[in-house]
């Protein structure tokens, strides 16, 4: 039985880089799909292909009466739409990720208004402790499990920046709406997340651009030894959906990889695939680099959802570059790397 043939769904930020994948897996599972999207970040083109299957609503969600609107008659939300980018971006603008809390708390309030059915919540591996990802001692890496990022519990509130922190009061607030008004829901924790259609802040999508412009040399920011559980993003989307099927409480269940991964590893796969290698190395370490080290406890994921990602990082990485290479003009990207780094 097709779980999502005719029901009616919201994506907000559906025309941006995650949620733009997700829009693609609701429209062939047969779901009525509406996007709303202020198009800060998210582009048109990337929903170019449901030319008419899709109900899109331009507008910001941070308005009260838009939201009321787009939010009448759905039965399920993914809530994605955000302030939001990769470490350059934010790093640099701390108020526009702590803005966050705003629009989430009328997104959410809309949505028990219209006595929407269930909400899936886009949340981040930020919400956990950044105490839990330092640098590991003795070769023993830190798996974060679901149950270390809790605003009421001890110890386990030390979110990472303002992004962090708002998305940890986005998961709090919607555990509140389910407790007292049993709005069902679930918070999917998503971990570095890198595929098609992302920009320049995020590191894949970083060093994928220097290798396709030549960078000489090739700039790393940090020391190359940050690790990460990079995550192709149709992997996400199937696990935000299959997190949407199966969770009601309000829980969160991390959305990530299994793969952990050093940067500089990371960089030598592009190497490898794009046939570029720079004459030098350049480890910038004044640039924002975030935690040392950030995996996923997959428990939670493969008990309740009976999933976990399919897709490899050599694939993932073969199918991003592909896509960077056909759809960029070297001399466009190298005039404006600078700021692509940091901007949406």
């Amino acid at each position: 039985m097709n779980h999502w043939q005719n029901v009616r769904v919201l994506v907000t930020g559906g025309a941006s880089f995650i949620g733009s994948h997700l829009v693609d897996r609701l429209v062939a599972l047969g779901a009525q799909v509406r996007v709303a999207d202020d198009l800060s970040s998210g582009r048109l083109e990337n929903l170019s292909r449901h030319t008419g299957a899709i109900d899109f609503r331009l507008g910001d969600l941070r308005d009260r009466d838009f939201t009321r609107q787009v939010m009448a008659d759905r039965q399920v939300v993914f809530h994605l739409a955000a302030s939001h980018g990769g470490r350059g971006f934010i790093d640099t603008h701390p108020a526009d990720c702590a803005s966050n809390m705003v629009l989430d708390g009328i997104v959410f309030d809309e949505a028990h208004r219209a006595q929407v059915q269930k909400v899936c919540f886009a949340s981040s591996a930020c919400v956990y402790p950044t105490t839990h990802q330092i640098k590991p001692t003795n070769g023993t890496r830190v798996y974060l499990k679901e149950e270390w990022a809790d605003p009421f519990r001890e110890g386990c509130a030390f979110s990472d920046g303002e992004y962090g922190w708002a998305k940890l009061m986005g998961e709090m607030a919607l555990a509140a709406y389910y407790r007292q008004y049993g709005l069902k829901s679930v918070s999917c924790r998503l971990f570095t997340v890198y595929g098609e259609r992302e920009n320049e802040t995020h590191a894949v999508i970083a060093l994928i651009a220097k290798a396709f412009v030549g960078m000489e040399p090739y700039e790393i920011w940090g020391d190359g030894q940050q690790e990460r559980n990079f995550t192709y993003v149709g992997d996400t989307a199937d696990g935000m959906i299959r997190a949407a099927e199966t969770i009601d409480d309000a829980a969160p269940v991390n959305i990530g990889a299994a793969e952990h991964v050093r940067v500089i590893d990371l960089v030598e796969r592009i190497f490898a695939i794009t046939g570029y290698r720079p004459k030098a190395i350049d480890f910038d370490l004044t640039k924002p680099v975030g935690v040392y080290s950030r995996a996923a406890d997959l428990t939670r994921c493969r008990e309740v959802l009976g999933w976990e990602p399919q897709i490899s990082l050599d694939d993932g990485l073969r199918r991003t570059i592909a896509w960077y290479y056909a759809t960029k003009e070297r001399a466009a990207v190298a005039q404006r790397l600078g700021l692509l780094l940091t901007e949406r």
